[in-house]
């Protein structure tokens, strides 16, 4: 079930989100130049605009965290220390887009901050559980066992298979995940018309708390 937060966070959230979305989206070019200078003239500035950039790409892989039952903000902001770890080790030089490199980053920052804080996750200490922990909801729709219900046994095996699992951590997985998820068209704030999933197609730290962490990274390559 996802985590509902009180009003002023939810206004405090929308606002983010609206100023995040506003940034301009960056060009192969001007990513690569900005990349360029934080690497080999640890300029902060164009640290701050990468970063900046791309903060959308955060807010869009965290919202499809948010039925694993924690703050969207703690997510955004788990997010953003991936986000700044793939600005401190992305190579320009290297025939890639800055998105694709980060959204591993990204993602991997949130699976972890999940893993370390959902109490029910804290069993799934095994590559397999935590595969079926993130991967349970998403085989059960490609399946299309996707009723309100239980699962059915047929999809149990098929999921158990697919993950080489076996059945019983299936079940027990099931049980854990149960409760409705929340729809990303719920409204953000109890008042307007905003929803998470209008900002999917497209806490930012602060400035500082940005340079801190790479300035140290970049003085060690």
């Amino acid at each position: 079930m996802a985590y509902i937060d009180d009003p002023e966070t939810q206004r405090a959230n929308l606002s983010f989100i609206r100023t995040s979305m506003k940034e301009p989206l960056l060009s192969r070019e001007h990513e690569q130049d900005l990349a360029l200078r934080w690497r080999d003239k640890s300029d902060e500035r164009a640290l701050h605009e990468l970063v900046r950039s791309y903060t959308r790409l955060v807010i869009s892989t965290a919202s499809r965290f948010r039925n694993y039952g924690l703050p969207m903000g703690d997510l955004v902001q788990e997010g953003n220390v991936g986000l700044m770890q793939a600005a401190a080790r992305f190579e320009p030089d290297r025939e890639v887009r800055f998105s694709t490199y980060a959204t591993w980053w990204i993602r991997s920052a949130i699976q972890d901050y999940i893993l370390r804080n959902w109490s029910i996750v804290r069993t799934g200490t095994t590559a397999a559980q935590k595969s079926l922990f993130f991967n349970l909801r998403r085989l059960r729709a490609k399946i299309n066992d996707i009723n309100a219900g239980a699962m059915s046994q047929d999809a149990r095996l098929k999921v158990a298979k697919e993950l080489k699992v076996s059945l019983q951590e299936v079940e027990s997985m099931e049980v854990r995940l149960g409760g409705g998820d929340q729809s990303l068209n719920a409204p953000i704030a109890e008042a307007g018309d905003d929803s998470w999933q209008d900002f999917l197609p497209d806490q930012r730290p602060t400035p500082d708390l940005v340079v801190t962490g790479l300035r140290d990274s970049a003085s060690r390559s």
